[in-house]
């Protein structure tokens, strides 16, 4: 008995731990080493089985009280001292807990939920959504445009219809799981028998046998393709966006549907606009007689060139709003604004008589530039 872990520690509690902290150490322990979850994980079955052991005592307040005041020997009939009790496989509450656990998990004490867990395998499954991703331009964004996207997805067998057999030929009911696609296995232990089910071997989980494969997808009912499809972006979609393509993913199984194909948007900035939301940004440059004596300025917009009127007097950095010359939303097709910050120019390279007529507008104005005593 050397080799046995004291009941407290295979559960992960310290003694004297409530009913409760029992009850869900092992509810923790069982679901994570359930044999159906660890089909062929003999490590994982043995401490399975080590957690259900200790919870048969733990559990009763008898046996707990014997155990935490003689160890295994209040336990265990090897020790002399009373016995676990005739465990038989009866487990009582046992089985609820791994009701509540499993929810559909089958095979232990009798099966609870297998036939929901025989019923996924065999029955119709959603087919695995794909993903794609698709680069367009700032003004096909705003715009919304149709775009050709190549993708590799499994599609139906065309030869088989999906079945997997040969034309002409139809699949057998699988003689060992009848049909179900999952076996039970029971084992004998000193706590009771043990029953787990796991998929059926003969027919790899399936429920069905094909004699005579489909020479094309080789009895597995779908094949790998190519395709080429034409998928619309709406006017308005932002960078990093997804369009939904329902039902162009990779093909069901047993008759169920194909996944989605989800594509994420990327796109390109824009060298004269900037993006927030539905509204854009946009800056128009600006000169110091515009400026100061107002002017009429054409900017961009993404439905082309405006005209602005700037007022005398404005100052750099002043934002003009152009309503509705946004991008729509995409899901209520509502356009934002667009903003405009006017930014002051310097003029270079001036004439000899520009720079007289600025000299004497510096004078004017009381102003020193540092030019004033020289000739041009």
């Amino acid at each position: 008995m050397a080799d046995k872990r004291d009941y407290y520690e295979v559960l992960g509690l310290k003694k004297g731990a409530s009913e409760d902290e029992i009850k869900k150490a092992y509810r923790k322990a069982a679901k994570e080493n359930h044999p159906d979850l660890h089909p062929g994980d003999k490590e994982a079955e043995a401490r399975f089985k080590e957690a259900n052991e200790a919870y048969a005592v733990l559990s009763d307040p008898d046996k707990k009280a014997k155990y935490d005041q003689f160890g295994f020997a209040g336990v265990d009939p090897s020790y002399g001292a009373g016995g676990a009790g005739g465990f038989t496989g009866d487990f009582g509450d046992l089985g609820d807990i791994f009701g509540d656990i499993f929810g559909g998990f089958g095979g232990f004490g009798g099966g609870f939920g297998g036939q929901a867990r025989q019923q996924t395998r065999t029955g119709p499954r959603r087919g695995e959504s794909l993903r794609a991703r698709l680069i367009i331009s700032f003004e096909e964004a705003a715009f919304g445009c149709k775009k050709d996207i190549n993708i590799s997805r499994i599609d139906p067998c065309p030869d088989c219809k999906g079945s997997g057999c040969a034309p002409g030929t139809t699949p057998e009911t699988c003689p060992d799981c009848k049909g179900t696609g999952m076996v039970r296995t029971q084992q004998r232990t000193p706590f009771g028998v043990f029953q787990s089910s796991g998929p059926c071997p003969k027919c790899g989980g399936s429920g069905r046998i094909i004699r005579t494969p489909c020479p094309k997808c080789r009895g597995n009912g779908v094949v790998r393709a190519q395709k080429k499809l034409n998928i619309s972006i709406p006017a308005g979609i932002d960078d990093g966006e997804t369009v939904s393509l329902r039902g162009q993913g990779n093909a069901g199984a047993n008759g169920g549907p194909a996944g989605d194909l989800l594509v994420a948007v990327q796109v390109r900035p824009s060298p004269t606009f900037r993006r927030e939301g539905p509204n854009i940004y946009v800056n128009a440059g600006l000169s110091f007689v515009q400026a100061a004596l107002g002017a009429e300025i054409q900017v961009p917009t993404l439905d082309g060139p405006v005209s602005l009127n700037i007022p005398e007097g404005t100052q750099p950095g002043a934002v003009f709003r152009l309503r509705g010359k946004g991008v729509p939303n995409v899901r209520t097709g509502l356009k934002g604004d667009q903003f405009v910050t006017v930014d002051l120019q310097t003029p270079k390279n001036l004439s000899r008589r520009q720079k007289e007529l600025l000299q004497e507008f510096a004078d004017i104005a009381g102003e020193k530039t540092g030019r004033k005593k020289r000739k041009f």
